[in-house]
This record gives structure tokens, sequence and C-alpha cells, in this order.
């Protein structure tokens, strides 16, 4: 069953930028993975410091495989993670075919 992903990380004053970079860096490759499915970013524009990423894989072992990939490590836990206020994530999985 797919498994899904949803968090949320909200910058330190002054990081959205920092933020951004690191998304815009991670987004291309979190794609390609062989058991991702879709990986979407959204930035809230009533609050800039608020990043939403929605994420599917084909199962929690393919979420695994991203959070040990060399480009989320250099991407999300080397440079955005460290200048984060708060970051949260939710993990379901799908019902249904």
């Amino acid at each position: 069953m797919p498994y899904v992903v949803s968090a949320t990380w909200t910058s330190q004053p002054g990081s959205e930028g920092v933020v951004l970079d690191a998304i815009e860096k991670l987004t291309p490759p979190s794609r390609e993975e062989p058991g991702n499915r879709f990986y979407q970013a959204y930035q809230d524009p009533t609050d800039p410091s608020v990043f939403r990423l929605f994420e599917i894989y084909d199962d929690e072992d393919a979420y695994a495989a991203h959070g040990a990939s060399d480009h989320f490590k250099q991407y999300a836990l080397e440079q955005a993670i460290p200048v984060l206020a708060n970051r949260e994530r939710a993990f379901y999985e799908t019902i249904g075919g």
C-alpha cells in the first residue's frame, strides 16, 4: 500500500530563502527515487516561513530510502533543518487500491 508523508517546515525568521533553496534542490532528485510516486512542496502565500511537503512512496521502505539518500542528507539535514523553527511530520497508509 502506498505510504504518504505530510510534512510542515517552519523556518526561523530570515531563513526562508535558505529553506526555499534547499527544497528547490531536494525536489528533482527526490522525484527520481525508485519508490517515489509523488513529491510536491508548497510555500504558504500568507506566511512565507511555512513550507509544506506532500510525498507518496510505494511503501515505508521507499520512504526510509529517501531519508537515507545523499540528497536528503545534503539539502534537508544539513541545509534546511538546521534553520527551522519547527518541523512536523505525519505518516499515513492509503485505503483501498
